[in-house]
């Protein structure tokens, strides 16, 4: 077993106002899933993007919406759950005054 906290983790910055955490991955010895913890800072978004593979995701805090492959805008915030199958176009919208923190979990192999 291991056990940390998230923010003991080093983020990096995959692009400007997006923090990324892989908290569990291979090098803890997952075999199947990797675990990332993101924070998107107020009034950015993801790109628009799709993977090869589902992916799972949980609002940790914050305000904001997900856009689908239509343009469409759900709200989202602290407590949603957002399955994303495999190949499906989509974003994350941080519409607060706060970071918008998620989980997301993904295949190991895909990163």
């Amino acid at each position: 077993m291991k056990i940390r906290h998230y923010r003991d983790v080093p983020a990096t910055e995959p692009m400007p106002g997006v923090r990324k955490r892989v908290v569990i991955g291979p090098d803890e010895g997952a075999q199947n899933f990797i675990m990332r913890v993101f924070d998107v800072a107020p009034g950015l978004t993801s790109p628009d993007h799709a993977h090869p593979w589902e992916h799972e995701i949980f609002i940790l805090a914050g305000e904001g919406a997900a856009r689908d492959e239509g343009g469409k805008e759900t709200p989202i915030g602290e407590g949603s759950t957002l399955f994303l199958p495999a190949g499906e176009k989509h974003c994350l919208i941080n519409k607060g005054k706060e970071a918008l923190r998620f989980i997301c979990i993904i295949p190991t192999g895909v990163e």
